[in-house]
């Protein structure tokens, strides 16, 4: 009896609470819309901040990538130097994002994007500090720690955003944070130009310009500490540890939960060759245009960004097209827009290694940065409904199948490789081609898959009701 009270007092205080939500929400208070010009707390204010910090993040990654022909001449780096360089600062992800799912399942997203925050900030300000190649390398490791918060970004927005819109918060929310990479290919630059006119020596101006980039992620870290939200209801020590509803077993359980669902192992995948593919051009498309076409590294850092910043809307449309598709053909419709859009974009990377001028291959850049950057908000519009129980260590395995596929395909075509640059560009998009078929693979009973519909076995359709894609 006293339980049924204490069931009866929590579900009347939730009640009581949704009016408090400037969004309307559903029966978990989660927002089935998305305004993107409120910052109404707590499910728009956390939409911002994880955004900016994750923006933050990219920006100070990727921050050397434009600058490589003034530190490679500095530092004497090799080719052999700057690929291992680009491995490590994806390897670094790797390991972080995998640590990062079951670090949000436990603390929440909010303590864990801002505390990896706050302890890269002063590595990439270190970077001013490198005076040889192993330094270098290291450094580019450490840094690369920082975009595990990619894996907080997706786990708060489908923590705080209803089935409905949640393939549309999860495009946007790292769509527009992605969009650093492109910022920093452009801006870095300028910020180095800036510093050179003011008498600056070229070999001390760019250990200068990071500053920038050190100061600006640790300043999004203190935002979202001081303003972040967990959840809906409130931060994770205020919900979950003293939820009825609280998930049983502990995080080994959670962890085990999680490894064991094939469909995170398959994403992991498909996440590989798309964001893979995306982190790898990003690490070595200002380069490609400096060698290939002779340009100013100012031109070739304008050029570069043009990729990146097209996350501000690719990556967004993505999610629409899930969220769209889903409507209309349920899980069905995600699963198949994903493995067409991911095609096209490998498609598109074959043939920007085959032309030769540097027009037709800025055209061919710019629409293939659309279709890969959609592929990863498709691949983000599928995870939330994987696994409820273990979404974060779901997120974390799919955000480090992107980082793994970083490593692999620098590895295989851009560190030391026989192959030239744009040979490389075109192998790596017909591994995108033959990696995306898993997809076909991929089955939930109680919503089917690309080619067969649901199951009607009633043991399979527990928790249907929460992940009702109709809505």
């Amino acid at each position: 009896m006293a339980q049924t009270e204490l069931d009866t007092s929590w579900t009347a205080g939730c009640r009581r609470k949704e009016s408090f939500f400037f969004l309307p929400v559903d029966a978990e208070h989660k927002a089935t819309e998305l305004r993107l010009f409120s910052l109404a707390p707590p499910h728009m204010r956390a939409f911002h901040l994880t955004w900016i910090s994750l923006f933050s993040c990219f920006f100070s990654t990727f921050a050397i990538p434009p600058l490589l022909p003034i530190i490679r001449d500095d530092l004497n780096l090799t080719d052999t130097d700057i690929g291992n360089a680009g491995i490590a600062s994806f390897a670094g992800a790797i390991f972080s994002r995998l640590a990062m799912g079951p670090a949000c399942d436990l603390i929440g997203p909010r303590l864990a994007s801002a505390t990896i925050s706050l302890l890269v900030a002063p590595i990439v300000f270190s970077t001013a500090l490198a005076s040889s190649a192993g330094a270098f390398i290291l450094l580019r490791f450490l840094i690369g720690l920082t975009i595990a918060n990619f894996v907080s970004n997706q786990f708060w927005m489908s923590s705080m955003f209803s089935g409905n819109v949640v393939g549309l918060a999860n495009g946007i929310a790292a769509g527009w944070a992605n969009v650093g990479t492109g910022a920093t290919q452009m801006l870095m630059p300028l910020i180095y130009s800036l510093i050179t006119r003011l008498g600056v020596a070229s070999f001390t101006a760019w250990r200068v310009a990071f500053i920038v980039p050190a100061v600006f992620q640790a300043m999004t870290a203190l935002l979202v500490l001081a303003y972040g939200q967990d959840l809906p209801d409130g931060n994770y020590n205020q919900v979950i540890r003293n939820s009825i509803n609280k998930p049983k077993g502990s995080l080994s359980q959670v962890l085990f939960h999680g490894l064991k669902n094939y469909r995170g192992w398959i994403l992991g995948l498909t996440y590989g060759y798309c964001f893979g593919v995306e982190l790898t051009v990003d690490n070595i498309i200002a380069q490609y245009f400096y060698d290939r076409f002779d340009l100013k590294i100012q031109i070739a850092g304008a050029v570069a960004a043009s990729f990146g910043l097209a996350n501000f809307v690719s990556r967004p449309i993505g999610g629409v097209i899930s969220d769209t598709t889903a409507k209309r053909f349920g899980m069905r419709g995600r699963l198949w827009s994903l493995w067409v859009v991911q095609t096209v974009a490998g498609l598109l990377c074959f043939l920007l290694g085959r032309v030769n001028s540097l027009y037709a291959s800025i055209i061919v850049m710019c629409g293939f940065s659309c279709f890969v950057q959609a592929a990863s908000g498709l691949t983000f519009g599928v995870v939330p409904f994987v696994s409820k129980r273990a979404l974060g260590v779901i997120s974390g395995m799919t955000g480090s199948g992107g980082t793994v596929g970083a490593v692999v395909t620098q590895l295989l075509f851009f560190s030391g490789s026989t192959f030239s640059k744009e040979t490389g560009i075109s192998l790596m998009g017909l591994m995108m081609i033959v990696c995306t078929l898993p997809i076909t693979l991929i089955y939930f009973p109680q919503w089917g898959g690309m080619f067969y519909g649901p199951s009607m076995d009633s043991d399979f359709m527990e928790g249907a009701e929460y992940y009702n894609l109709m809505e």
